[in-house]
């Protein structure tokens, strides 16, 4: 999936240093952004969603309505 991908998101700094560690090749010179969420919520939280929500809003265009 790494090679495929223009730009990386990751929760946190320790999640980047794993990625470049062990996926040097694949990752090349691409964007690695770390949002800075600590890597302590269950899968699918609530609070957990909203945070990526506003922390991803920036990086990512808005999309149209689906009609």
């Amino acid at each position: 999936m790494l090679q495929w991908a223009d730009t990386i998101f990751v929760m946190e700094k320790t999640h980047r240093t794993k990625l470049q560690k062990r996926f040097r090749a694949a990752i090349g010179g691409k964007r690695i952004i770390c949002l800075d969420i600590p890597d302590d919520y269950e899968f699918m939280d609530p609070e957990l969603i909203r945070l990526l929500e506003v922390r991803m809003a920036r990086f990512l265009p808005l999309q149209p309505p689906s009609a």
